[in-house]
This record gives structure tokens, C-alpha cells and sequence, in this order.
């Protein structure tokens, strides 16, 4: 099989990386990243909907095993979890990185070695988490990690609230796109992650991602190479219109890889909310599952 090369070093090569960087910092200063488009200057303020300024805040990072196996292989996930979100889920499990902020803020030559360290480690791919309110750190960082010699692909990680005319930006930066894709009502968009209009973007993101890369390719050891993984967290009662995401997914390709999760238990704020405050149950579970089988989605992880 011929040797894979991530994008972003072709798009470094061509130059075309150094114009997305000017692009993306252009924006940065009166802040349209997101759905949000709060105008704030980042580089001066961290006022915005995701209370961040231009440096990247850092969580933590690692090889992470609780991925997709395609991602995660036998040496791990190169995970980058990122503070902040510019969603405000009211059922988050890491509420204390994402409500709370818990971080270090660090330079563009901090995240660049972070990337080379996680190489080093054998990872197979730097996975970005959270990363919809930080593609300007990523792809600032990216040219030193490029000559410091990584050459794994990069994962755009998110929660799906995604602004596709920045994800058309991204094109040849990265091999691997895995959105969330939460809900396909907005009034309950609305009521447990506080956004009105996430169907919308959500789904316009998605399908920008998947004209870059297309369906997922794995290597011979079935390692992820490029393409799109989606993700669906199933929740009590079919609160979030499961039925559509599935419908959604089928339409976008049958051979979509499609992580249908079963793991939803109240967190955070959850516990008071009558709708979501208790755990999914198998049977919930399983008639998501079937459906998905019936509707002809070939690639489902769950």
C-alpha cells in the first residue's frame, strides 16, 4: 500500500497552509469562528461565547485508548483536550474543561511540541478535542510542528456546532473529521446546550467535512488514514430525534462510520432536568441500534 502523507504537509508545502493561518488570524480579531460570531478582537479579550483569547488553554493531553478503535489502534490516541467549548450542554461529563475552563494557557510553540511528544509516544494520529473556538491556535502551531517532523494525521474533534464557512477553511488541513452530531431539534438544542440553531449548522458542517475527505479509510492494520467518523450520544425518551440523526447519516452515505454511543448517564446539571436525569436503558439502546440496521448504515460502532 503506498505510503500515506497527512494533508497538511502538502497544503504546508503548496503554501496554502500559511494563507489559511492569515486567514484564520484575520478573522481572530473580530472573532466569526464559530456559530457564535461574537466579534470580539481574541487577541486582546476572552469575553466571547467560549470565553477564550487567541492561546491556546490546554486541559491535559495523552495517549488515549477510550476513542474509536480506528483512532486508537494498539498505541493510542494522540488526545489534545482543549478548555473551554462553545457549547453549554447541561449533561456534560468534563463540565470542569468545558464550563469551568480547567487549563493551562500555553504559546503556539508549547502545542507544537505537544504535537511532536505525542509522535514520539507512537500515537497514531493528534486528536483534537473541543477544537471548534481554537483552530486559530492549531494552525498557527502547526507550521513548527511540521518542521519538527510530524507527520500523523489531525483529528477535528467536535461537538458539531461547527460554522461551515470555517470548516471550508480547514480543507487539506485535516485527514480525519468526528463531529457530534447531538440533536436534530432545536428547541431541544436550546434547552440542554443553550444554542438555537444547531441542526442547521451542525448538519451544514457535516456535509462540508465529508465533501473533503469522504467516507473513512483505515491502513492494512485498520488505522484510521482519512475520512469522517460521526458520533451520536442515544438519550432517554428519543429526547434528541434519534431516528433523524440516523436519517441524516444514511443520506449523507450508507457507509458513513457512524459511532452510535449508549453511554449517556446525568452529569453536571442533569441530575435537575426531569427529561435526561436518569440513564439510558438497553432497550432504548437497541431500538436505536436497529434502526440504524434497517436504514442500511453498514459501518456502526456501538
Amino acid at each position: 500500500m503506498k505510503q500515506f502523507q497527512p494533508s497538511y504537509i502538502r497544503s504546508h508545502r503548496e503554501g496554502t497552509l500559511r494563507n489559511k493561518i492569515l486567514e484564520i488570524n484575520d478573522s481572530n480579531t473580530n472573532c466569526n469562528l464559530c456559530p457564535h460570531r461574537c466579534g470580539i478582537d481574541r487577541t486582546q479579550l476572552n469575553t466571547g461565547k467560549c470565553k477564550s483569547g487567541s492561546l491556546p488553554v490546554i486541559s491535559s493531553y495523552s495517549p488515549h485508548f477510550g476513542e474509536e478503535p480506528p483512532l486508537t489502534g494498539s498505541l493510542g490516541s494522540g488526545t489534545i483536550f482543549f478548555a473551554n467549548c462553545n457549547l453549554s450542554c447541561i449533561f456534560c461529563q468534563n463540565y470542569d474543561i468545558s464550563q469551568c475552563g480547567v487549563g493551562e494557557e500555553m504559546s503556539y510553540s508549547d502545542l507544537a511540541r505537544i504535537m511532536i511528544n505525542l509522535q514520539q509516544f507512537g500515537c497514531h494520529n493528534i486528536n483534537f478535542v473541543s477544537p471548534s473556538h481554537m483552530v486559530n491556535a492549531i494552525l498557527n502551531a502547526l507550521p513548527e510542528a511540521i518542521e519538527m517532523g510530524l507527520n500523523i494525521p489531525l483529528v477535528y474533534n467536535s461537538g458539531g456546532y461547527d460554522l461551515a464557512s470555517t470548516i471550508k477553511i480547514l480543507e487539506g488541513i485535516f485527514d480525519i473529521y468526528m463531529p457530534d452530531l447531538k440533536y436534530m431539534d432545536n428547541s431541544i438544542a436550546h434547552e440542554l446546550s443553550g444554542i438555537d440553531d444547531y441542526v442547521e449548522r451542525a448538519t451544514e458542517s457535516i456535509v462540508e467535512m465529508q465533501r473533503q475527505v469522504g467516507d473513512l479509510e483505515v491502513d492494512e492494520y485498520g488505522i484510521a488514514r482519512n475520512g469522517i467518523i460521526i458520533r451520536h450520544l442515544v438519550m432517554p425518551d428519543n429526547i434528541a430525534q434519534t431516528n433523524k440523526v440516523i436519517d441524516f447519516v444514511r443520506e449523507l452515505s450508507t457507509n458513513t462510520y457512524f459511532n452510535l454511543m449508549d453511554q449517556y448517564r446525568p452529569a453536571y446539571h442533569a441530575i435537575s432536568n426531569p427529561k435526561i436525569n436518569r440513564k439510558l436503558t438497553a432497550e432504548e439502546f437497541q431500538r436505536a441500534y436497529n434502526y440504524a440496521l434497517d436504514n442500511g448504515l453498514s459501518r456502526i460502532a456501538g
